[in-house]
């Protein structure tokens, strides 16, 4: 979901000058007049804290100015909710991200896949989108762009968070 999510925010900048390091790829893009790093883990998920560890430390990126996009299951399909730390819920590359900056305390953009109805929570989570979900993900997506640039706007307040947006439909 966190790929998905970059994809539509990539189609609102110009495209931008990708490098490979920190075991993933990372460009340099600015928002709301902010020079930020985007990074695309190339590690298997439940090791993205390799990359995001590795990026932090070279720039001295510190852990409250990580924003993590992620899926979670917790959150009903079509929920966003934006906050600093709190739980990690089971979520392996959360986990790893943790362990390798030693602290949870830094921003999570999280979009709502909502729980398998029955199987695996992995399968579920690693498994396609259904039909009607895939019409409906770029809803998703452009709700939480316009929840995370207004959020940058406003100079990344936390006294703000957590904020919760269910898309209307």
């Amino acid at each position: 979901m966190g790929w998905i999510f970059l994809e539509a925010f990539l189609k609102e900048t110009s495209l931008p000058n990708w490098q490979e390091k920190f075991h993933g790829q990372f460009a340099r893009v600015t928002i709301a007049e902010r020079e930020i790093f985007i990074l695309k883990p190339m590690t298997f998920m439940n090791e993205s804290g390799r990359s995001v560890g590795a990026m932090s430390r070279y720039f001295g990126i510190e852990p409250s100015e990580i924003l993590v996009v992620h899926d979670d299951i917790e959150l009903d399909f079509l929920t966003i909710k934006l906050q600093l730390g709190g739980g990690l819920a089971g979520h392996n590359g959360l986990k790893s991200i943790r362990q390798d900056i030693g602290i949870h305390d830094f921003f999570r953009l999280k979009l709502g896949i909502g729980r398998p109805e029955r199987g695996s929570v992995a399968s579920y989570v690693l498994g396609r989108f259904s039909e009607i979900q895939q019409a409906q993900l770029s809803l998703i997506c452009d709700k939480a762009l316009l929840l995370m640039h207004s959020w940058f706007l406003q100079g990344c307040p936390t006294e703000t968070l957590p904020q919760t947006v269910k898309v209307g439909l």
